[in-house]
């Protein structure tokens, strides 16, 4: 989870202000968390107080209060439109979404369970109390489920294929063929099959988020998913993730710790 945090940091200055070079400096005064940390940091607290037999009705009771709970405590963290009406109403029923919201909170799933499937089961249930469109729900399922195939030992080619056999996405690309005709895009299916290929072509965990970055886009949630599946299959170095810990707030560290321990680390 770390990996997709420090990840929605380092792609934050680039959100609005794209370029299309992996040479930029990994943090800077500009860099900060965003609606991506925020809400990944809210799935991951329901999630580590459902245990490993989560229920469904009780874990997406729990995801819409602690949604609304995170927001009211940074209200000014960047979220989409649509979102936000929902965050700061009266709203409970999902609206249809099929933005990339859905995949940039989900990698505490890809994190906690034993198993493939139900992996990808909780990951659809974090999805649908708000991006109920099948497009919102596959991004959310495809982000954990490469989680889960990195940090179980399967290879990038493993990876790739199930993730292109499931979800039709096309991963047949690099970062260069990407780059020079990408645009902003705020839907899963325009930011998924990026962020997965930056992983796909990167050596090393900050190699992987910068590629995302460089790729221009929605950076900030480019490199949040990438970064998620990065540090899955790297594992990433201790000063960064001592770093990402700088940037939040006491309690996101709280929920992050108490996620380590969750998995004996």
């Amino acid at each position: 989870m770390y990996g997709a945090i420090l990840g929605d940091i380092v792609g934050s200055p680039y959100e609005f202000d794209a370029i299309d070079t992996t040479d930029f400096p990994l943090l800077s005064d500009d860099s900060m968390f965003t609606d991506d940390s925020v809400m990944t940091i809210a799935v991951a607290e329901v999630l580590l107080e459902a245990g490993k037999n989560p229920d469904e009705k009780e874990v997406k009771k729990a995801l819409i209060k602690s949604f609304k709970k995170w927001g009211a405590r940074y209200p000014f963290a960047g979220y989409g439109g649509q979102f936000h009406r929902w965050l700061f109403s009266d709203m409970t029923e999902p609206y249809g979404s099929y933005g990339n919201g859905s995949a940039m909170r989900v990698s505490a799933a890809g994190w906690l369970y034993d198993t493939l499937e139900t992996t990808r089961q909780v990951a659809r249930w974090t999805a649908e109390i708000t991006h109920n469109h099948p497009f919102g729900i596959d991004g959310a399922d495809a982000t954990a489920a490469a989680i889960f195939l990195a940090r179980t030992g399967k290879s990038k080619q493993e990876i790739k294929d199930y993730i292109q056999k499931e979800f039709d996405y096309n991963l047949d690309r690099t970062c260069d063929q990407i780059r020079p005709d990408y645009e902003f895009d705020e839907t899963c299916q325009g930011t998924v099959p990026e962020a997965i290929v930056a992983f796909l072509d990167s050596r090393d965990y900050e190699d992987a988020i910068r590629l995302a970055v460089s790729l221009g886009g929605d950076a900030d949630t480019q490199a949040c998913i990438t970064g998620g599946i990065a540090e899955a299959f790297y594992g990433m170095p201790p000063r960064l993730m001592s770093k990402c810990r700088d940037y939040l707030m006491p309690d996101m560290v709280d929920v992050l710790e108490r996620f380590d321990k969750a998995l004996g680390r």
